[in-house]
């Protein structure tokens, strides 16, 4: 059975997605949301904040 991505239910700060990231890449969700605000600050917030709105109306919450 394939992986899904899925927004993080366990792990959750604002909507799980970035815990949802590191679930489906099997690392650590601390990780994942340092590598987000790095590249929302170094792409001058605008588009890490555009991709974070688009996830959390695109990745479904986990089912389970």
């Amino acid at each position: 059975m394939p992986k899904k991505l899925y927004k993080s239910r366990s792990n959750v700060k604002i909507d799980g997605i970035c815990a949802g990231i590191a679930e489906y890449t099997d690392c650590d969700p601390t990780l994942v949301r340092l590598i987000m605000v790095i590249a929302t600050l170094v792409t001058s917030i605008w588009p890490g904040v555009f991709f974070y709105l688009v996830a959390a109306m695109i990745i479904p919450r986990n089912p389970a």
